[in-house]
């Protein structure tokens, strides 16, 4: 195995393969079992059944193969997750009117489960939960993210009282992720320039059920040493890192589904670490309709969704203004457009030379709606976002608000679900 590719197995036992790329296993658990038979201390201490797949010694394979037992669980396992990913979906049934239609996710965290250490709390756990119910509903989504070389800090506690952090390496050869492929063949990679050098962004690709979630990484060896740690740590660094790896995600991630030729209807923000899709995306614009950066950003807008979790302005991300100009010099030129109206667009006051660049600004303005994710929330947000509306009232302010909800069957227990399905049936 060359450590990225699947480990080759006997055809009796290639459907573990499947098996263990599909990050249903995160919240479908009727494999867990058949994991476990495989090998069950390795499968306590890590539940990465790709990890456990890739590790287990030769002998071991050629007993389970030339066991019937195993062989029928393993079939019933795949015919199930075939059923899962061929029967009708609640979307199929319902959304008939916007077939063909994409929508793509970006988030800087995805919390799909601990084998999957992406996330830091609460914005990437609802992430995750997000991709998880888009599958079960069967909705056309798919994800773009970030692919840190160490995830966010483990807690530990020290017998003085003190916080210790320890930031686990995030090797991707024993994640359950995969090269996406470019069209052309080969490993998909792509571009992003800034001053005096151009970054090269590896894609990856997850499965997540019926959605795919696609990560990006600088750590390439075409990239310098310095470009290749931008994804090194999750929330790590100072405001430059922090600055381009919002870079990556926004601008790389549109670049990324371009190349996959999975542009989407509609653009989901969910929180301001995304906003520079709102660029990408006037700039592709204008490209195809020959129109101003203005009018393009107008245009494009109506594709854009901005999600806000922050209750306190000083929680949104904001650069100094000669950070902004000095990452963004080469990427103006394709704006058409001056390093101080890329700088407005993350203002209050645009005459303000002093006022840092927003994020969550640039996502208002770049975006045909907002909302926050509870309704004390969306009332809250509209009082903090209410100066870049003068003239509105507040309550008229267009932030509105979607309830935060949860995927249950990733957090139910076994006998909540037993009483659930009892009561209502498996049907989302």
């Amino acid at each position: 195995m060359d450590g990225r590719s699947p480990r080759r197995l006997s055809p009796a036992l290639e459907p573990l393969t499947e098996l263990a790329l599909d990050l249903r296993w995160t919240w479908s658990h009727s494999g867990d079992a058949l994991w476990r038979t495989i090998d069950a201390e390795t499968w306590e201490l890590t539940r990465n059944p790709w990890y456990l797949l890739q590790e287990l010694p030769e002998r071991r394979l050629e007993e389970l193969a030339d066991d019937p037992s195993f062989r029928v669980e393993l079939g019933r396992l795949v015919a199930d997750r075939r059923s899962y990913l061929t029967s009708e979906s609640w979307f199929t049934a319902n959304g008939a009117r916007l077939a063909g239609a994409r929508i793509a996710y970006f988030s800087m965290e995805f919390g799909l489960g601990e084998a999957v250490p992406l996330y830091a709390g609460g914005l990437g756990i609802l992430a995750g939960d997000y991709l998880k119910t888009a599958s079960d509903l069967g909705l056309p989504v798919v994800g773009v993210g970030v692919l840190f070389q160490e995830g966010y800090f483990r807690q530990a506690i020290d017998a003085s009282g003190n916080q210790l952090e320890a930031y686990p390496y995030n090797d991707p050869t024993v994640l359950p992720i995969q090269p996406a492929a470019a069209k052309s063949g080969g490993w998909l990679r792509v571009p992003v320039e800034l001053p005096a050098r151009t970054v090269w962004l590896r894609v990856w690709r997850a499965n997540v059920g019926r959605v795919d979630l696609y990560l990006l990484d600088t750590n390439d060896p075409l990239n310098s040493p310095l470009d290749r740690a931008i994804t090194a740590r999750l929330y790590g660094g100072g405001p430059d890192t922090r600055l381009l790896q919002e870079i990556v995600l926004g601008i790389g991630g549109w670049r990324a589904l371009e190349a996959l030729e999975l542009e989407p209807a509609v653009a989901h923000l969910n929180e301001g670490h995304a906003a520079f899709v709102v660029l990408e995306r006037a700039r592709r614009f204008m490209d195809r309709q020959r129109v101003s950066f203005r009018e393009a950003l107008w245009g494009a807008r109506a594709g854009n969704v901005f999600t806000t979790h922050t209750p306190v302005a000083a929680g949104f991300d904001t650069f100094a203004p000669e950070l902004v100009e000095r990452s963004f010099g080469p990427y103006l030129s394709g704006l058409s457009i001056s390093a101080r109206d890329l700088l407005a667009l993350g203002r209050k006051n645009a005459d303000d030379s002093s006022e840092p660049f927003n994020m969550a600004y640039l996502a208002l303005r770049g975006c045909a709606r907002a909302n926050g994710v509870s309704r004390l929330h969306g009332a809250v947000s509209r009082a903090l976002f209410a100066g870049l509306y003068p003239r509105w009232p507040e309550g008229e302010v267009p932030i509105g608000h979607v309830t935060n909800g949860v995927h249950v069957p990733t957090w139910d227990s076994r006998s909540a679900d037993a009483l659930w399905t009892a009561a209502c049936g498996k049907q989302p």
